[in-house]
């Protein structure tokens, strides 16, 4: 495959997170990222624990959290079968009780192998540079984030 291919594909493992966490599809969420660790946490099953336990879900909206996720600026380094990406991501949430807004800015620092199966996650840090008014999106004290 060629370094192009490969930065593609890790590309593409980054908007696939933004489009499963915007599903509420936090098996989908957990399977991703469950090959690796996700802030500590690792397992397909505990991954998705954790997003169910923190990220309001709206059951009258396909069981979303009715946000969109940005992935932004991704800068993918590749060595061999190993990568690496950063990236910006904007969240941006509209609910019946909250206006069409940015709710939380930071920065990704994902790792990534491949193997038979191809590019999959290692690790994904994450690095919440701003919180606007997540009172509709998040299940826990956004303190606990930074």
């Amino acid at each position: 495959m060629s370094e192009l291919a490969d930065k593609l594909a890790v590309t593409e493992l980054l908007y696939r997170y933004a489009e499963l966490i915007d599903a509420g599809d936090f098996d989908g969420v957990g399977e991703l990222l469950g090959r690796g660790n996700f802030m500590g946490v690792a397992g397909a099953g505990p991954i998705a624990a954790l997003f169910a336990a923190t990220t309001r879900r709206f059951p009258d909206h396909g069981n979303t959290p009715r946000t969109r996720h940005l992935v932004l600026n991704p800068i993918v380094d590749v060595s061999g079968d190993t990568a690496a990406a950063r990236s910006t991501f904007c969240v941006v949430q509209q609910t019946d009780t909250v206006a069409l807004q940015l709710i939380v800015v930071g920065r990704y620092q994902d790792a990534f192998v491949r193997d038979d199966n191809g590019w999959h996650f290692t690790e994904r840090r994450v690095d919440v540079e701003m919180i606007g008014d997540v009172s509709d999106h998040l299940l826990m004290d956004p303190n606990q984030i930074r």
